[in-house]
């Protein structure tokens, strides 16, 4: 199998659109397994299950991030090996971290469905949906030894700069977990659990068409059996990288989850709105997202290969062209909520629905504007992933969450007439202190720079 896109020769934009396009489309893809969910159980389901999905699927985000997070070390360690045409050791970058996401992935599947009880009271989980909720978040923790491969596997493709084959995985996946949905939900009446197992068995089916791939196609280096060895500074090297990520993204879900634990105490109606919002905020932050994964992929391979000058010109192209994209995502959202949230109803005439949407609608309005901040902000965040710098991702983004995103969504749900948008505005300040402190080290690095050129 060849490598499809090394990035490091030609015009940067076509080469940049060629990779995150497809990332894009895999990550949207990816996020339908819960909003299709959602969906689902609010077509053919119950209120109380509406908020059972919204609150266990949040749930489990925390771990898809911490899985996606170290996964990044991957991607930008297998990118650099590749950069600087180090064969053996992109081989044992590979070999190495199936053996660390196999162990990880078995780890939170215990630990998953062992708290999964203790979480859903400390969510504050209105209690019609509680037991729903339970069953949802266990069914989808049985299932993060596959979220682990999947996301490895991906990791690895990106590496190599292909992200198409991911995306043919995943669009096989989502046709699946859709008609198990309608099957488990609709035909069966399996509620919040049947969204559960449909979701598990399209992860499954991801990681069988990923390894069948391999199988077939090869790889653009030589890997053997012997290569499926622990080695130590392989794994510090991934670990390095990917961990810091992944404390950020776990800390990150967590956020929200508190957020939504804020939200749980107004009642279902605020919850199952909150949570249709937040289906659909990951749907409009999947720009963004999608330009981080591509400027690290690309900034890793560029660096490994010592081209620093296209890998900061790529940054800079990277976040203008996301800034075009994100502030169309931010209008849509912002001024037509309502209508994107009515997909997840049965009937909006009917005064629970309507409530629901309306709940949803509010929300929108406030978070819409993160998207047009984080559009500029994942741009740089994805060129120090690259550049190896996530240790400094990390603590920006920790600050982000603890000093401004949590405080904020506190004080605003304690108000007297606590409103949604209101506290729907935290995750846009926090987008917006990132944006700053990047921009200011960003300064600080080109200085350092140049006083060592």
């Amino acid at each position: 199998m060849k490598i499809k896109n090394s990035f490091l020769e030609g015009p940067i934009l076509p080469s940049l659109l060629r990779f995150s396009l497809p990332v894009l489309f895999a990550l949207m893809l990816q996020a339908l397994y819960g909003a299709v969910d959602l969906w689902a159980v609010g077509k053919f389901a119950e209120t109380a299950d509406i908020s059972a999905v919204a609150t266990g699927s949040q749930t489990m985000q925390i771990i898809i991030g911490i899985i996606t997070g170290l996964s990044m070390g991957t991607t930008v360690l297998l990118g650099q090996k590749i950069g600087c045409q180090d064969q053996e050791g992109a081989a044992q970058t590979i070999g190495t971290s199936i053996i660390i996401f196999t162990a990880l992935g078995i780890l939170l599947s215990i630990l998953v469905v062992v708290s999964a009880r203790p979480v859903a009271r400390i969510m504050n989980t209105p209690e019609e949906a509680f037991l729903q909720t339970v069953h949802y978040i266990q069914i989808c923790g049985v299932g993060s030894l596959c979220i682990a491969a999947y996301n490895l596997l991906s990791a690895i493709f990106r590496g190599m700069g292909d992200s198409k084959s991911p995306l043919l995985f995943v669009s096989i996946a989502s046709a699946v977990n859709i008609i198990g949905d309608i099957i488990l939900i609709h035909g069966f009446h399996m509620g919040a659990s049947g969204a559960a197992i449909a979701t598990v068995a399209a992860q499954a089916i991801s990681v069988i068409l990923s390894l069948v791939l391999i199988r077939n196609k090869g790889l653009p280096f030589p890997f053997t059996k012997s290569h499926l060895t622990f080695r130590r500074n392989t794994a510090s090297g991934v670990i390095k990288l990917g961990l810091p990520i992944a404390l950020q993204d776990m800390c990150n879900e967590i956020s929200y989850l508190i957020l939504i634990g804020f939200v749980n105490i107004l009642g279902v109606t605020a919850s199952a709105g909150v949570g249709i919002a937040e289906k659909l905020v990951i749907f409009i932050l999947i720009i963004p997202m999608s330009y981080m994964q591509s400027i690290s992929a690309f900034v890793a391979q560029n660096t490994g290969a010592g081209q620093y000058e296209r890998a900061k010109k790529a940054m800079w192209i990277g976040m203008g062209t996301a800034a075009v994209l994100g502030g169309v995502m931010s209008y849509v959202s912002f001024f037509h909520g309502d209508v994107l949230s009515l997909i997840f109803v049965k009937d909006a005439s009917v005064a629970d629905a309507g409530a629901v949407v309306a709940a949803s609608s509010e929300f929108l309005k406030a978070t819409s504007v993160e998207c047009l901040i984080l559009s500029a902000a994942c741009c740089l965040t994805g060129y120090f992933n690259g550049l190896g710098k996530t240790t400094f991702v990390m603590i920006q983004g920790l600050f982000a969450i603890f000093l401004v995103k949590i405080p904020y969504a506190w004080f605003a749900s304690r108000q007297a007439s606590p409103r949604l948008f209101q506290i729907g505005l935290s995750p846009v300040f926090a987008a917006l202190f990132t944006l700053i402190i990047c921009l200011i080290y960003y300064l600080i690095c080109e200085e350092k720079f140049k006083d060592e050129g």
